[in-house]
């Protein structure tokens, strides 16, 4: 308990709007961190963010991500927070590659830094191969193959869902107009739909052209985001498989815009985005007795 008392030196950045708490994680982790988590995360008592990320060693790559969504949650991957690593590593000296591996619950993803000025001005993300079959996502289904625009009634209403898993699970809805209803009323429900066993994040699309998509996403645990790298890309290859748009798209989220090429000889996802710094800062994490946890 005394060690999880302990002021905590922390960094707030985001990644088109997707703002996450990141703690350099290298030499000591700290306690309890889905309760860091919670405590960091809340806009009113603490820093205020969709999540945390602790940046920590790996025996199996250059670097270690865990992240923690607002709920206290921990999540498989998350693409604005590896680009954010990549930025948060190589701008405070803690790495001088440009080509970076980092392990996360989902595997090992590479990153790319592209550098301007000394410092990380871009960086893209290989996402790896997106999952289509269904148990492997996961998500309840009629097809073993994949679940493409498959009917679904949640809530008495009924959904085309095209499902994919980008080391977390995806539910990808297209629709002609996005509102704030649908996103903010429909998006929790469907979160925690039975055909969901580990849950999912909500992706509301509406096609532009060819080219471009727009997106609002409910994230699983976190609520409405500003953006998600790992649903931007899900977004992109479902509209690949629904025949809207072309492999190398842009996807325009309320907090800026994302590129996304699924690349046809690889069968990879590549996500290119900005990563911002924010805030650099010290937090006072509560004794879990204090929120009356044990």
């Amino acid at each position: 308990m005394e060690s999880f008392m302990k002021a905590i030196p922390f960094t707030k950045m985001h990644g088109a709007g997707n703002d996450y708490v990141y703690i350099d994680a290298l030499s000591e982790v700290p306690d309890n961190l889905p309760l860091l988590s919670r405590q960091i995360s809340n806009r009113h008592f603490g820093v205020g963010s969709d999540g945390l990320v602790a940046i920590m060693p790996s025996d199996k790559a250059d670097f270690r991500m865990r992240m923690f969504n607002a709920d206290g949650s921990e999540a498989e991957m998350c693409g604005n927070a590896s680009r954010c690593i990549g930025k948060f590593l190589f701008d405070k000296h803690l790495t001088d590659k440009t080509d970076i591996s980092l392990e996360t619950l989902a595997g090992i993803r590479h990153l790319h830094l592209e550098i301007c000025d000394g410092k990380v001005k871009e960086v893209t993300v290989d996402m790896g191969t997106p999952e289509l079959v269904p148990e492997r996502i996961p998500v309840k289904s009629v097809s073993k193959e994949a679940k493409i625009s498959e009917k679904e009634i949640i809530n008495g209403i009924e959904y085309k869902i095209t499902a994919v898993g980008m080391g977390n699970p995806h539910a990808v809805v297209f629709v002609p107009a996005l509102f704030d209803r649908l996103v903010l009323e429909e998006g929790p429900k469907m979160e925690v739909a039975e055909i969901f066993p580990n849950k999912s994040n909500i992706e509301f699309i509406k096609v532009i052209d060819r080219t471009h998509l727009q997106m609002r996403v409910w994230e699983r645990g976190s609520g409405e985001t500003m953006a998600c790298g790992t649903g931007a890309c899900a977004a992109v290859v479902a509209s690949v498989l629904n025949g809207y748009t072309d492999r190398e798209v842009i996807v325009s989220l309320p907090g800026g815009n994302l590129k996304i090429n699924w690349d046809e000889n690889s069968n990879h996802v590549f996500l290119t985005g900005p990563a911002e710094f924010i805030a650099d800062g010290v937090f006072y994490p509560k004794a879990a007795i204090e929120e009356g946890e044990v």
